[in-house]
């Protein structure tokens, strides 16, 4: 296997704190040699777990950026047990622009595990996936629905066949204290870093914290503590981990009727909210047709009956788009 053309200004083993880049090369109109600067900040303090976090997926998820350059900014030795990396930001043009995908086009979330010949996202998705997921014990990957999408605030995890491994990220997935936990699919293709992750037998926790374009204080309030709790829960963090006063909610998306896509082009009208409990064949929205005044709106149904957990957060929709996700309410006992 060839060696990743992407390179790292710090040695993410070493012990200390240490802040640096990780540069992947690239050339453009404004510059033949160039490089795309992704920060990279390592705490390591003696014998533990070692944890990467990764905020920024997509650029228009701010949610895990801010917890992540908090924690990366605030993070000293002295309080790590082991290791933390924290890459608070893995698409920063994308950011930049408050998009989800890179000026490229591509989505990282579809790179993985990547190639050294590629183009810089998947140069930067086979970086991570062969030097610094097989050095971390858990990965933590920060999400919310972006601009197009408002989610109740949960923490996820796909189904995966381990018994041990599913135990340790049920285990996450609770840690973060998030009122709503979600069992989900992927229906977008391939290519996600969780999947990279669970396939190379790492404990995955990840999230979808709210969207729609905006972040609450209550939101960042959430990412920031949950974040710390689920390190504290896995012993890379000093301190005792805190736990819920009441169990949360278990949401299973693991079937496509879950989820509802736009049978037609236009804007979208939800007719549901978050966390509403609707029944199969139930109107959840509408498409409108600015060039058809005179014709009747499209009703989109629900395909399954449970909570609304999804709710497309921008009315100009495509045929396809997903416009709201459906879910069962379960118990946690199917996870075992």
């Amino acid at each position: 296997m060839m060696d990743s053309p992407v390179s790292c200004t710090i040695d993410p083993t070493a012990g200390g704190k240490q802040v640096g880049m990780l540069r992947v090369p690239r050339s453009s109109n404004n510059a033949g040699w160039s490089g795309l600067m992704i920060p990279i900040v390592s705490v390591g303090n003696g014998a533990g777990p070692t944890a990467l976090v990764i905020g920024g997926v997509h650029g228009d998820e701010p949610e895990g950026q801010v917890a992540a350059l908090n924690l990366a900014r605030t993070l000293q030795p002295e309080q790590v047990r082991g290791r933390v990396i924290v890459i608070p930001c893995a698409s920063p043009e994308a950011s930049r622009a408050y998009t989800r995908l890179w000026p490229s086009g591509a989505n990282l979330n579809r790179s993985f595990p990547g190639s050294p010949t590629g183009p810089a996202d998947e140069q930067l998705a086979h970086f991570l996936s062969t030097e610094l997921f097989p050095i971390s014990d858990v990965i933590v990957d920060i999400h919310s629905g972006g601009r197009n999408s408002l989610h109740l605030p949960w923490s996820e995890m796909h189904w995966v066949d381990d018994a041990a491994q599913r135990r340790q990220m049920v285990d996450g997935m609770l840690a973060w204290n998030t009122e709503w936990c979600c069992v989900y699919i992927d229906i977008g293709g391939t290519g996600l870093l969780v999947s990279e992750a669970e396939r190379q037998g790492k404990i995955v926790v990840s999230t979808e914290l709210g969207g729609g374009g905006h972040v609450t204080a209550e939101i960042h309030r959430l990412a920031s503590s949950g974040l710390a709790n689920v390190l504290r829960h896995f012993g890379a963090l000093a301190g005792e981990p805190v736990r819920r006063a009441s169990p949360p909610k278990l949401l299973m998306a693991t079937e496509p009727e879950n989820y509802v896509p736009a049978p037609e082009s236009g804007l979208f009208e939800t007719l549901v909210d978050l966390g509403q409990q609707v029944e199969p064949g139930e109107p959840v929205g509408r498409i409108h047709f600015l060039e058809r005044v005179d014709r009747e709106p499209e009703a989109v149904h629900a395909k399954a009956g449970g909570i609304v957990c999804v709710v497309r957060g921008v009315a100009t929709t495509e045929q396809g788009d997903n416009v709201v996700v459906v879910a069962r309410e379960a118990d946690f006992a199917e996870l075992a």
